[in-house]
């Protein structure tokens, strides 16, 4: 969908949007990402765990399938929110985020504990990506 000033991200790949929001929305050369929490788009659940560095690689592989759908990848990504509901899960992840940018500049980022994430889960991301250029997506 396409208003003239921003255009909506939509993936199967992902979980849909629940609420009065978009998966991702490009604008004025940026996308910027919703946040993402661990549930499975294949049944719409959390996932089935209550480790943080298995319920980040969800979130990840999420933010991963929506980047591909606005045809970028994590590359492009300038900077990211990492919510966590315990901040002692700060160091697993980390190592998980930190899996995704090993090369090239790191996106700006802040990474905080707040009172209660959706469904319990133990961390969501958001993201903002430079769009690419004319729409294809780089090799």
């Amino acid at each position: 969908m396409d208003d003239g000033i921003k255009s909506v991200v939509e993936t199967s790949q992902a979980p849909q949007a629940v609420g009065a929001y978009s998966q991702a929305v490009v604008a004025n050369g940026f996308v910027f990402l919703s946040g993402q929490v661990p549930i499975d788009p294949a049944t719409g659940q959390l996932v089935p765990t209550d480790d943080a560095r298995e319920q980040a690689k969800q979130v990840m592989g999420n933010l991963a399938a929506v980047l591909k759908a606005a045809h970028v990848d994590f590359h492009h990504v300038v900077k990211a929110t990492i919510f966590l509901a315990d901040i002692a899960d700060f160091k697993a992840v980390n190592e998980v985020y930190a899996a995704y940018f090993k090369t090239g500049v790191k996106p700006a980022r802040a990474a905080f504990q707040v009172g209660a994430l959706p469904l319990g889960a133990r961390v969501e991301i958001d993201m903002i990506a430079v769009a690419a250029s004319g729409g294809s997506r780089p090799e």
